[in-house]
């Protein structure tokens, strides 16, 4: 199951359940087609916390549409997930298809505020990883050091 909605900052995308490889295909050419529409840069927010694991089929067509939306004008994207298996399978997906720079991934599970922090990001730039990234870089540093 997939739902493309447009909205005023550009997509909200949900996906949900097993969604088989012709269904992405027809997905992928339906978001195309949405991105073709809209003039100028957009962001997008992807609620995908029912998602099951994407066959190769299905995955292949995820690229294709992620691919669209960067060279549509895509700014920034979050992913909203329940699931670690469907978060790094998504993160070699945004990787393959050129998108990772601008993607964040929240785990709904552990996020109590996943809504408001995605919307932070894809609206405001506030990064959902700051903090993360910060206590990653300390470690590093402290570690280094002798």
């Amino acid at each position: 199951m997939y739902l493309i909605k447009k909205t005023d900052y550009g997509f909200r995308l949900t996906f949900g359940d097993t969604i088989p490889g012709e269904e992405m295909a027809q997905w992928a050419r339906d978001f195309s087609a949405a991105v073709d529409d809209i003039q100028g840069d957009f962001t997008v927010f992807v609620d995908m916390r029912s998602l099951q694991m994407l066959s190769k089929f299905a995955q292949d067509h995820m690229k294709k549409g992620q691919s669209a939306a960067r060279e549509g004008g895509m700014l920034r994207s979050v992913v909203i997930f329940s699931s670690p298996k469907i978060k790094m399978q998504f993160i070699s997906i945004a990787k393959e298809s050129g998108i990772y720079e601008w993607e964040r991934y929240i785990d709904a599970s552990t996020e109590p505020d996943w809504e408001e922090k995605g919307m932070q990001w894809i609206l405001n730039s506030v990064d959902p990883d700051k903090e993360k990234r910060k206590d990653d870089s300390q470690k590093i540093t402290i570690g280094s050091v002798k």
